[in-house]
């Protein structure tokens, strides 16, 4: 098959332009900007653009199928071509059911969790040599790409995300799938610029379970009322499994996961990292795996990239990053590393980095969030504000919302850089948290400053 991708250097469209390259298909793309590092992946296979831009000739009539990424917009020149020669038009999660309406398909979806519990599940398989396809949101230690499909595969293990298909395609990702097996693991209001409401966002939750195909199951956090009300509320004729967290100690900084075989030491930490755990759990049993083959392989996972990483160590500080930003996981993440490194002062930077975060009435939802923190910061840059076409958003009114009295709050990559290089780091665990780059921040440095 030749298949065209408009707007190919997204996290997401690169791998599957990738996975698709592998799989023997003719690939060409288009894109206005491509960074790293998709443009070094892409350019490994020949798959990179010669020019970026949008290129109406490059849409031909041979062309099997378009496939169409979020970054492009409704009027781009090549969809308006593509729409003129009747060609298949695909967005990103339409294109993946079909390369799987033949396989047993299991989705883990959630507002939060969902890459660490992909990861973990594929982690598992991968351990044991079971052979599946894929997609998941982060680049795992041991998988050439965040994207794998075969023919000859049984399984696909798809991360459901929430959020929009395509530009012409207004519906969640995650109703596209139709999973045999489900997982939901959280709700918690994200995404505002598409749903403005929290009731609107969780009836995306409702239409997800309800599109599970019949006789299937929905594996569920039973310790999260929201998913509770929506998993129990299904009159979809499947199959409700719940799942909580696990019995766990710690010791010297160390994570000891209760099994039958008593105390296990584990790589990953926090109560929402077991949760997640036990959820990948039932998934894996659900495929085949047993628990103690499942307790032997989840012992040597070290977590998805840009979730809870460490990135630097020394005797006297440890640091972390996170790709937390929406209230309830800044509120997990760091209650996760408090809770690790009990004995030691937590100080947690976070940058305000998305659409929803800027929005004054979301940002109530972060009241609370930094509290298990000894010292908070808050970074933003008014001028990213101003890009999104949203109203100036002030220090007090982050202060406010957070309600915390000895938060810090910067608007100035210089200065916070200058904070972050001339902090005390004595006996601290650090935690750095963002969607985003932290101003420019070179982390690096920060590392040589810690480890030297």
């Amino acid at each position: 098959m030749k298949i065209h991708f408009i707007a190919i250097g997204g996290s997401a469209m690169h791998n599957l332009a990738l996975a698709l390259e592998h799989k023997g298909y003719t690939i060409t793309g288009s894109d206005d900007v491509i960074f790293e590092p998709s443009k070094s992946r892409l350019e490994a296979k020949g798959l990179l653009p010669e020019s970026f831009g949008w290129f109406a000739d490059k849409i031909t009539a041979d062309i099997d199928a378009v496939i169409l990424g979020m970054h492009a917009k409704a009027d781009n020149p090549e969809l308006l071509k593509a729409k003129e020669l009747g060609l298949t038009i695909y967005s990103y999660p339409e294109f993946l059911y079909e390369q799987s309406k033949n396989k047993t398909r299991v989705v883990i979806g959630g507002s939060h969790g969902k890459t660490t519990i992909t990861s973990m599940i594929l982690h598992v398989l991968n351990y044991h040599g079971r052979e599946v396809d894929y997609m998941v949101g982060a680049q795992l230690d041991g998988f050439d790409r965040m994207v794998h499909l075969t023919e000859e595969n049984d399984f696909i293990i798809l991360e459901g995300d929430e959020y929009l298909s395509s530009p012409i395609d207004r519906r969640p990702k995650f109703h596209l799938y139709k999973p045999n097996i489900a997982l939901l693991s959280g709700i918690a209001w994200d995404h505002i610029n598409v749903f403005p409401t929290f009731e609107n966002y969780v009836e995306q939750f409702k239409i997800f379970v309800d599109s599970i195909v019949k006789g299937g199951s929905i594996t569920y956090n039973e310790e999260d009322a929201e998913v509770v009300k929506v998993v129990e509320a299904s009159e979809n004729p499947i199959r409700k499994l719940a799942y909580s967290t696990p019995e766990y100690t710690i010791e010297d900084g160390e994570t000891l996961l209760e099994t039958p075989e008593g105390p296990m030491p584990i790589e990953v930490f926090g109560k929402h990292n077991l949760s997640n755990l036990a959820g990948a759990k039932w998934i894996c049993q659900n495929i085949g795996i047993d628990e103690d083959d499942f307790y032997e392989a989840i012992a040597t996972f070290k977590g998805a990239s840009k979730r809870l990483e460490k990135i630097a160590e020394s005797k006297t500080c440890v640091a972390y990053k996170d790709f937390a930003h929406s209230p309830s996981k800044v509120a997990a993440t760091t209650k996760a590393v408090k809770e690790q490194y009990g004995n030691r002062k937590l100080i947690a930077f976070l940058e305000l980095h998305t659409y929803s975060s800027f929005n004054p009435e979301f940002l109530k939802e972060y009241k609370g969030a930094l509290d298990a923190a000894d010292e908070a910061v808050v970074f933003y840059i008014p001028e990213s504000v101003a890009i999104k076409k949203l109203d100036p958003v002030s220090p007090q009114q982050i202060k406010d919302a957070f309600k915390r009295d000895d938060l810090q709050i910067l608007t100035n990559a210089e200065e916070f850089k200058t904070l972050v290089h001339k902090q005390d780091y004595n006996n601290s665990a650090v935690l750095f948290m963002s969607s985003g780059n932290y101003g420019g921040l070179n982390l690096n440095e920060f590392k040589e400053i810690i480890e030297a």
